[in-house]
């Protein structure tokens, strides 16, 4: 049997967590303060150095919270968003069960243990996912957008598209960004044997080991196409997780996998490595659009890796 397949509360705002942080560490300032004897320290008009420990690490913490907050909101006037993107949950302590969403599965897919296929994480947290797709555009601005704003996003690589400028990744790889699978040549998993299947996902292992020094365990397939024989090929290759998306954002449109058109905490959102020739506008342009949306209604962008 052949599946393919195409394709809470609110958390609260950035300076509300800021100012809640703020306030814990002034509350362990203040006990540690009250202590008696002479290691009390006396409150003085004026600004007066902190000289004590508590004191001291309120002191810096408020000093770095500040001047992050700064940088944003400069990246933000920089790169013409409309609001500054706000700030990612902290990672989970304990990681969501990740399962294949319904209709998405292949037979035997529990008994074969074979990798999830999913579209969304499960967490109450208001943020969304960023993955980009393929490796075509190698867009400097982009990077330098990226890094400015501190927006994370997961990359799914083809052998092919990468091979001219390794290099454009390799910087990307650098600031934290995770390099991920997405075959050798693109093409439609279905269509092929298990065997040549198998070649071009191993494959492709075998070449981000090389040039990137791991191998991923995620994995990505073509057009969102896939069958028995992709996820069995898949596993064999190393791969534990098979995200897809929920949403898809160009330089100058959303597109929608559910009915209702409407962002959840947890999707995926899907774009690609594409510029002017193929799209009406470039990858900053894309991020503008997908910043501006996301921001308004309330969500951060999480790292995808940080809930596997």
């Amino acid at each position: 049997m052949r599946a393919v397949v195409q394709n809470d509360k609110s958390r609260a705002s950035g300076g509300a967590r800021i100012g809640l942080a703020v306030l814990a560490l002034a509350a362990i300032a203040s006990g540690c303060a009250q202590g008696g004897g002479s290691d009390r320290v006396t409150p003085a008009g004026g600004q007066q150095p902190l000289d004590a420990p508590p004191a001291r690490a309120l002191d810096s913490y408020a000093s770095k919270l500040r001047a992050a907050h700064a940088a944003r909101v400069a990246a933000t006037h920089r790169w013409e968003l409309k609001r500054v993107p706000l700030p990612a949950p902290p990672p989970p302590e304990r990681k969501p069960r990740i399962k294949t969403r319904k209709g998405f599965q292949v037979a035997g897919h529990r008994e074969s243990n074979l990798p999830p296929v999913f579209t969304r994480i499960p967490t109450r947290d208001k943020v969304v996912f960023l993955t980009i797709d393929d490796g075509a555009e190698k867009d400097r601005t982009f990077l330098r957008m990226m890094s400015d704003l501190d927006v994370p996003y997961t990359a799914f690589l083809s052998g092919y598209l990468v091979k001219d400028d390794p290099r454009y990744f390799k910087k990307m790889q650098a600031r934290g960004v995770v390099l991920n699978n997405h075959t050798l040549f693109h093409r439609y998993m279905p269509g092929l044997s298990y065997r040549a299947q198998k070649r071009e996902i191993c494959g492709m292992q075998r070449y981000m080991e090389k040039r990137f020094g791991k191998r991923p365990t995620l994995f990505r397939p073509p057009y969102g196409s896939y069958d028995r024989a992709t996820l069995r090929a898949a596993k064999a290759c190393g791969i534990t997780h098979v995200p897809l998306w929920n949403e898809e954002v160009f330089a100058d449109r959303w597109e929608y996998r559910e009915g209702d058109r409407e962002l959840r905490p947890g999707d995926i959102v899907l774009t690609h490595f594409r510029g002017p020739e193929q799209w009406k506008g470039t990858m900053p342009d894309m991020i503008r659009r997908f910043l501006n949306k996301v921001t308004a209604e309330g969500y951060a962008v999480g790292r995808l890796e940080d809930y596997l």
